[in-house]
């Protein structure tokens, strides 16, 4: 049975044929309880795809006329909506509306002869679950489905959880978001909204900022939440490795490769997958994600046939994203809703509600219990205040720790108490108001030359901080070579903070070379 299968589809007759109840174990009595809307004008095309829906097992109505679809759908609601994007009548996309209107949670698929990025990305942001271009192969179209048949089978699973009390609360399993900042509550607000659709979301925001907890927390609020969320780092492994724990590898497949072993994506089936550190993913890796993504099914590294057929959310995260840094139809597919996180330098109001968070937290986890927990004054909390913070929330936590590891029970946090690294002495130069203060008694070109090494600086450790500790990615955002930022950092006496993603000055600094060139402009060599 054949929808359309052209030459170079990328499903072969045999994976047809070689069992998709195994790769998709929906049970009958399931199928046959959700309700199928097929809506096309052309007449062979939308019989064949209710026969094969039908053949499958599932209760399918199929519908010629735009009008007809749209008063079907306000009489009655369907569980999936398989609808062509461009009809005579009726605007697909208004039929995508009226079918969410009758049922909320309706998962609607959008086909297309005129298939483009430009119009997919419209689909997916106006509820569409998935986007199908046409032709497309029989088998094709039973995974999708498929697919559309599990989501809606986990929700049902994550509601009656809920129902019976099972689920943890928000806030017991780890997913903890406070703070009051603006441009934070806008984050949150999205994420909250977003959260209750399948959209892959794209988190953008410096490294320690809180997006894996962002991404957390969309998870425990959607209708996947009981299933699992997995997070890999795309920069953490090489090119090889990656790639197998991602899609798995089959036994002989390598050196070492001595059993079968299913992938990240496999063990996110159902669930929701972070992709962090996007931007460090080899090309080679993206098109193979891309096909995931696309048509949900895995292929193992050694494996001639399809392992696996997934359903999963995605969701990536980077500190920043370049154009060629991904591919054009990848990056499009996963930032359907682009969530920015701000800096912890942004949200100044949130940082005493935090570091009192975190001083609950760490004195009840490394104290005695019934120990007296101390406070802080209102001068260290200024001193934190003050601090530029750019390791963000994570490097607050790390000082918190630190400081409730060493102090004692019921006593006062001062200033001195808070291990801060010596950038924090320099932080209020920062202030334009009183750099041009300083500036006021100066000859031009010493003025000149303090505010080309206050900007280089400054710059070098947004730069870092930005690309997450990456040189290779800092050199890129840059426009300029790895050995020019090593010998910037040389001159201004700065180093990496060891295990994390910003830099320091050293305790120690190196004289500087009074003789070396400024920064040079972006795009330089």
């Amino acid at each position: 049975m054949t929808v359309s299968r052209p030459a170079s589809s990328a499903f072969a007759t045999r994976e047809a044929t070689q069992g998709l109840a195994a790769l998709l174990p929906i049970g009958p009595e399931a199928k046959a309880r959700i309700r199928v809307l097929v809506v096309d004008d052309e007449h062979t095309l939308r019989e064949t795809c209710a026969s094969v829906l039908q053949l499958d097992g599932y209760d399918v109505t199929a519908v010629g006329r735009g009008q007809e679809a749209l008063e079907l759908l306000k009489r009655r609601p369907f569980d999936v909506v398989l609808l062509d994007r461009y009809m005579s009548q009726v605007d697909g996309l208004e039929l995508m509306r009226a079918a969410l209107a009758s049922n909320a949670h309706a998962l609607v698929v959008v086909m297309t002869g005129n298939p483009s990025v430009e119009s997919s990305v419209e689909a997916l942001r106006e509820g569409a679950w998935d986007y199908l271009p046409k032709p497309f192969s029989a088998t094709h179209l039973q995974i999708l489905i498929g697919r559309a048949a599990h989501t809606l089978l986990v929700a049902q699973e994550t509601e009656e959880q809920q129902a019976e009390g099972e689920r943890v609360p928000v806030g017991e399993d780890g997913v903890v978001l406070l703070g009051e900042a603006p441009a934070f509550q806008r984050a949150i607000e999205l994420a909250r909204r977003v959260a209750a659709t399948d959209a892959s979301v794209f988190l953008t925001g410096e490294s320690g900022s809180g997006k894996e907890l962002i991404a957390q927390f969309i998870h425990s609020h959607s209708r996947r939440s009981s299933r699992p969320f997995v997070a890999i780092n795309c920069a953490a492994m090489p090119e090889a490795l990656l790639e197998s724990e991602m899609f798995g590898h089959r036994r002989g497949a390598f050196t070492g490769a001595v059993r079968d072993k299913p992938g990240l994506l496999e063990t996110a089936n159902g669930g929701t997958l972070l992709l962090d550190e996007l931007a460090e993913m080899p090309k080679a890796i993206q098109a193979k994600l891309l096909r995931v993504i696309q048509d949900g099914v895995v292929r193992r590294v050694g494996s001639e046939t399809t392992d696996a057929v997934v359903n999963v959310r995605f969701i990536a995260a980077d500190a920043a994203m370049r154009s060629g840094d991904l591919r054009e139809d990848l990056y499009y597919r996963l930032r359907v809703v682009p969530i920015q996180v701000p800096p912890l330098r942004e949200r100044i109001e949130d940082i005493p509600l935090l570091a009192e968070h975190f001083l609950k937290t760490f004195w009840s986890r490394h104290r005695r219990k019934g120990e007296p927990p101390p406070h802080l004054t209102e001068e260290a909390l200024a001193l934190l205040c003050s601090h530029p913070w750019r390791g963000n929330v994570r490097e607050l936590q790390n000082v918190i720790e630190h400081t409730a590891v060493l102090v004692e029970p019921g006593g006062e946090i001062r200033p001195a108490d808070i291990p801060l690294t010596g950038e924090a002495r320099t932080a209020l130069s920062a202030n334009p108001a009183s750099l041009v203060a300083t500036l006021r008694e100066e000859s031009y070109h010493a003025a000149r030359e303090r505010v080309i090494k206050q900007f280089e600086k400054q710059y070098l450790t947004w730069l870092v901080s930005r690309a997450g500790g990456n040189m290779s990615k800092a050199a890129r955002i840059a426009g300029v070579d790895r050995t020019t930022l090593y010998r910037l950092m040389e001159r201004h006496g700065l180093q990496r903070n060891p295990g994390a993603a910003w830099l320091v000055e050293r305790e120690a600094e190196a004289p500087m070379d009074e003789d070396q060139p400024a920064l040079p402009p972006e795009g330089a060599a």
